[in-house]
């Protein structure tokens, strides 16, 4: 007799408001993670920015991270410097590990939409070497059938699997669905996972939980072992959603600023490191800690 396999359901839905972000007016910020930590684990926080600049002032800048990776996705727009070009549709992971600075700036007028996670790092690996992972809009993983289209920037769903090497198991999918279009894609039953729906809306699971544009939905855990699905139907304007799933780490973590580590002493040891110029641009990485697919 065959398992039976359960359909992952939604649990928590929010809408996270847009309010003005650090780059000034022409910025709206959204925070989709409003989560503590303790339940959005491995995931720390995920915020939705879009930049609609009007001016050739320049914006951004160099910046430290430590003690985490951050998850970029470039919905819309380009981002970058000298040392890396973002465009639409690409990917980055960066591994902070043991400090990184990096620069995020625009000195042109653009319109930009931009996805970026921070993700915990195992205790284990939290001052590992930093590296840089980009994959571009055309090389990341995809099938296109019966009115399904999913690009895998991480891990490995729907019979894709990524190149992007991971610390923390951990699945980036872009999921978009024709209008009445349904599809059912084996999903881990121990994966934290959420979606974050980008246009239209989406009926998720058996029960057909509804999710509209710019709503976070959180996926519930059966318990046990059991084999688990996610299943996501279209709605009359079709559907697009990004799947977020990664395996937690039940590793207790202290954010503060740029920095993530285990105690306050960790932190205060990050800021000196950075202030005396111990933490190296991730434009000088050599190139065995950076990886291009």
């Amino acid at each position: 007799m065959e398992n039976q396999v359960i359909a992952r359901k939604i649990v928590t839905v929010h809408a996270p408001q847009a309010h003005q972000g650090f780059l000034g007016p022409d910025h709206m910020a959204r925070a989709v993670i409003q989560n503590e930590f303790t339940s959005s684990d491995p995931f720390i926080l995920l915020m939705d920015d879009v930049l609609d600049k009007k001016n050739d002032e320049p914006v951004g800048g160099p910046h430290p991270h430590a003690g985490f990776e951050t998850v970029s996705l470039l919905l819309e727009g380009e981002i970058g410097d000298i040392g890396h070009w973002m465009k639409e549709g690409d990917f980055q992971m960066m591994t902070a590990g043991s400090g990184i600075v990096h620069t995020e700036s625009i000195d042109r007028k653009s319109k930009m939409r931009l996805l970026q996670m921070w993700l915990s790092l195992p205790k284990a690996d939290r001052w590992t070497t930093p590296r840089v992972q980009d994959i571009s809009f055309a090389n990341a993983p995809h099938l296109s059938e019966n009115g399904t289209k999913i690009r895998l920037y991480s891990g490995s769903f729907a019979g894709l699997t990524s190149p992007v090497q991971n610390y923390v198991p951990l699945i980036v999918a872009d999921i978009q669905l024709q209008p009445g279009v349904s599809m059912a894609h084996e999903l881990s039953n121990s994966y934290n996972a959420f979606l974050y729906v980008i246009e239209g809306n989406v009926q998720v699971g058996d029960d057909g939980q509804r999710l509209q544009e710019n709503q976070v939905g959180w996926l519930d855990q059966p318990d046990g072992d059991a084999q688990t699905e996610l299943i996501l139907t279209a709605g009359e304007n079709g559907g697009r959603v990004i799947l977020y799933a990664g395996q937690p780490q039940n590793d207790p973590i202290v954010s503060y600023g740029p920095f993530i580590a285990d105690d306050q002493e960790e932190i205060r040891g990050l800021y000196r490191d950075f202030r005396q110029g111990k933490m190296g641009h991730v434009s000088a990485l050599p190139a065995g800690q950076r990886f291009n697919y």
